[in-house]
């Protein structure tokens, strides 16, 4: 039960991402003059990453990154700011998102993905909703909290 709802969040944080992402590339870059190559398959890309917590934005950020790079320094510059800010805005999204499926509050999450980043890493960053899920659920199914 806690893997399938943090499953359907990570979706809908995807899903918010891709917009954004989308917005970014097929609508403020080209009202500023830069038209990258593949805007339709980083957008898809951004989706499918995206389905991997924290990871899958960085993976699909380089992608993007790269592919600016190949236009300007300048772009790359710009999609590289834009990106970090959307990536800091997952790790909050992620916690509120996550948070209403699991019946958590927001610093719940974001405290539970601090610890397990200090204590194990990035791997410990992407399992950390899912452990607290399931930890919080045990808790509760014996009355505990």
């Amino acid at each position: 039960e806690a893997f399938r709802r943090i499953v359907f969040a990570q979706v809908r944080i995807s899903a918010l991402n891709t917009t954004l992402t989308a917005l970014y590339l097929a609508v403020l870059l080209p009202l500023a003059g830069v038209r990258l190559p593949l805007v339709k398959t980083l957008i898809v890309l951004t989706f499918l990453a995206g389905l991997l917590p924290v990871i899958g934005n960085l993976i699909s950020n380089t992608v993007i990154v790269v592919v600016s790079m190949s236009y300007s320094a300048g772009a790359a510059l710009g999609a590289l700011i834009f990106l970090v800010v959307i990536h800091k805005l997952e790790y909050f999204l992620n916690a509120r998102i996550v948070g209403s499926e699991i019946k958590a509050r927001a610093w719940e999450l974001l405290l539970a993905m601090l610890v397990m980043e200090a204590a194990f890493g990035m791997a410990g960053l992407i399992a950390a909703p899912i452990y607290y899920a399931y930890l919080k659920m045990e808790l509760a199914a014996r009355g505990l909290i």
